[in-house]
């Protein structure tokens, strides 16, 4: 049986918070005793800047105070600035001035370390206000329903202010020598179950974002998708709400609705309308040269614009003309009238010019056995008229 020997670990050495306290205040009234007009002055020059930073602050509110209920840029920027929290404007100041001063080693570490802190959370909370701001600025000029905007913005300022404050939270620790690599890998394979958890919920929260931000429709657009169309009549958090033509309300996902091609109908600036007429094939040359001059200006006469008014092809019993013209604006009710009139035009037109619209008719023709043909009636010349005595005349 062999001896095994134990191998005895000397204990870590960590250094004890009460003695650092110690060194420090140590540190801090040898300094006061030798630097005193050094730190006085830097004082003096850190009120002044404290005193700067808090007017800037103030600034900021005025900024706000003067656009409430406006979602400006100017806005936004003051109430990122009136975020501005006091720790962080001392902290600021001291950074500033302890190298006039000349800080002992003890304390300008202090000072550093809170600096970092201060400094890295005052920026998440600028960053914050900043993008929850811009979202705001974004969805107010486009005039979303209040209700949905704000269950909106509610999941956003939670997604917002979880991951930047997160990221804070991680370049601290990094910043003060910890091994932030675990952690990382931690949210990571956190967010990832989380997603693959709701993926559905936050595809249709992207697309929600992806509309209030790429703006292809507003509340109130007339959009066409897909086999369908209507009016928009909210934007929600999921899902969006279309009032169709025919009156029902319609209620699509938002990620089904940006993955089908999109009209928006609202922003077209004119309405075409075409159709064909089918003229005679009895109608005299010299007429069908004069039609599109006066197609054209029937149009013209109704307020529209023509697009196309010309001999388009031969048809079978027609002689096919083709009538396109444009109607500023995106109002189908005032195109269909402005129709209506051109075509009830047209007749009068075409009646005052003798000019026919066909219509299907056909011709039978008789033959004889022999195959020339025949009348399909006697010869009128050949009738006799019986008398009604019997007698022929």
């Amino acid at each position: 049986m062999s001896n095994t020997t134990t191998a005895i670990l000397p204990p870590v050495k960590v250094r004890d918070i009460n003695a650092q306290v110690h060194d420090l205040i140590g540190a801090t009234m040898g300094w006061l005793g030798t630097h005193w007009l050094q730190i006085l002055i830097a004082l003096a020059i850190g009120a002044v800047i404290v005193i700067a930073l808090a007017t800037a602050r103030k600034l900021g509110q005025r900024l706000c105070s003067a656009r409430v209920g406006i979602a400006s840029w100017g806005t936004v920027l003051g109430r990122a600035v009136v975020k501005t929290n006091n720790f962080f404007i001392v902290m600021v100041a001291a950074k500033l001035v302890q190298g006039y001063a000349g800080a002992p080693p003890e304390v300008a570490a202090t000072i550093k370390f809170l600096f970092t802190i201060a400094s890295v959370f005052q920026f998440a909370i600028w960053a914050r206000e900043i993008i929850l701001g811009t979202i705001e600025h974004r969805t107010h000029s486009e005039h979303y329903s209040g209700e949905a905007l704000a269950s909106a913005m509610g999941i956003i300022s939670l997604l917002v202010t979880f991951a930047v404050f997160a990221i804070a939270f991680i370049v601290v620790l990094d910043n003060l020598g910890v091994n932030v690599t675990g952690l990382v890998a931690g949210l990571g394979v956190g967010g990832i179950a989380i997603g693959l958890a709701a993926q559905g919920i936050f595809a249709d929260l992207f697309a929600a974002l992806a509309i209030l931000f790429d703006r292809p429709f507003k509340r109130g657009d007339k959009i066409s998708f897909g086999d369908s169309s209507g009016i928009i009549e909210s934007i929600g958090l999921k899902s969006t709400r279309i009032r169709a033509y025919t009156g029902e309300e319609r209620v699509i996902a938002n990620k089904n609705l940006l993955d089908k091609e999109i009209l928006n109908v609202s922003q077209r600036n004119h309405i075409r309308i075409g159709f064909t007429l089918g003229v005679a094939y009895e109608t005299p040359p010299e007429t069908l040269e004069r039609l599109p001059g006066i197609l054209k200006e029937l149009i013209e006469a109704e307020g529209a614009t023509a697009a196309r008014s010309g001999f388009e092809s031969f048809g079978a019993s027609t002689l096919d003309f083709a009538v396109q013209f444009d109607i500023a604006g995106d109002d189908w009710g005032t195109a269909h009238a402005t129709r209506d009139r051109l075509m009830v035009a047209i007749l009068r037109r075409f009646a005052k010019e003798g000019i026919s619209l066909a219509y299907p008719t056909q011709t039978s023709f008789t033959a004889a056995p022999d195959g020339t043909f025949i009348m399909p009636y006697p010869d009128p010349q050949k009738i006799e008229r019986v008398d009604g005595e019997g007698g022929k005349s």
